[in-house]
């Protein structure tokens, strides 16, 4: 097993630097295939990969981290399961947040995981009008507190609901935001808030769905269904829309291929390194295709590692950079465009 460097957050759970992202089994990135999924996590754990995020709503991802413990523990004995890391997300329609809705969803998590308590539970919530979230909140820390949940955290908060909530005392281990070189909204205030907070960012979209890659470079502009086959793609070609448009995008690929040649590595290995190395950054999370054949870019992920950005690296990308809009004046700060 290859040593992949590891954040440690603050309650003490180990996670890996670059995370297996499961929203790719949701179903709206084509069909799943169960076994050869579970059989795949195998794959991306020997590998050194370990750590797993999924969410209630992903279809059957939380199912399919189940069948995979299940069988490392027939495989290897219940001690093997302290190798992997599983971290959820609970995002609730708002509504009434009593302590019975609020456990019966943990447990909803625990039984499709077939685990004793959660790694992590990253908590979502769709409105901040409707201020239930901090009664929701409330809850989970006590569940925390028994020993259901080990990290608690968030998805999508903006700064200011950030602090809120720790404000109440609530410990809040990390964020999952969206964070690449095309959106950088999180270095406008999410992340100095987090640096003195102790709370890491486990960013998203850092690779655009793919389509920050040498693939895309010199590729004609994408439109509709028929090339943007993935909910990804169409989700991460709106955001090089707002930001600058495909012609700028394609300046960047340019930018980040000729640091990437210098660096003898790929796009992907840039661009993952470039968000790695930002304050508070604990993990990149790349979609993972569990199951399907030659989806797994294991190899290329790991050598994001090795990659050292230059302070020459950095001034070619960001000149590219500084053209493009600020996306914190088009959308606002991280995770507003789901309530917008």
């Amino acid at each position: 097993m290859v040593q992949v460097p590891k954040v440690r957050l603050s309650e003490g759970l180990e996670i890996c630097r670059i995370l297996n992202g499961m929203w790719q089994v949701s179903g709206a990135h084509g069909p799943v295939d169960t076994p050869k999924a579970v059989n795949a996590m195998d794959v991306y754990m020997n590998a050194g990969l370990t750590t797993f995020d999924m969410a209630d709503i992903y279809g059957p991802a939380e199912d399919i981290f189940g069948a995979f413990s299940s069988q490392l523990k027939t495989r290897k004995g219940e001690a093997a399961l302290n190798g992997i890391q599983g971290l959820t997300k609970w995002v609730p329609r708002p509504g009434p947040m009593n302590r019975n809705v609020v456990e019966k969803a943990i447990q909803r998590s625990l039984k499709r995981m077939r685990v004793k308590s959660l790694d992590c539970l990253q908590f979502h919530w769709w409105d901040y009008s409707d201020r239930r979230y901090l009664e929701a909140l409330g809850h989970l820390s006590d569940l925390q507190q028994e020993g259901v949940i080990r990290e608690l955290s968030l998805t999508n908060f903006d700064t200011k609901r950030l602090e809120e909530i720790t404000g109440k005392g609530i410990r809040i281990s990390s964020n999952q935001v969206q964070y690449s070189l095309i959106d950088r909204r999180p270095m406008v205030k999410m992340a100095q808030f987090c640096d003195s907070q102790g709370i890491q960012l486990l960013t998203y979209g850092t690779l655009g769905g793919g389509l920050i890659s040498e693939k895309y470079l010199g590729a004609a502009e994408p439109r509709g269904q028929g090339e943007l086959k993935t909910a990804s793609l169409s989700k991460y070609k709106n955001m090089i829309n707002m930001w600058g448009g495909w012609g700028l995008f394609q300046e960047l690929l340019g930018s980040l291929d000729s640091v990437a040649r210098s660096q003898h590595c790929t796009i992907v290995n840039v661009a993952t390194k470039y968000i790695l190395d930002m304050p508070a950054v604990g993990g990149v999370i790349v979609g993972s295709r569990l199951g399907v054949p030659g989806a797994e870019h294991i190899q290329e992920n790991l050598k994001s590692f090795e990659v050292n950005l230059s302070a020459n690296d950095i001034s070619k990308i960001e000149s590219v950079l500084s053209r493009s809009k600020d996306l914190m004046q088009v959308i606002g700060d991280c995770g507003d465009e789901y309530r917008n």
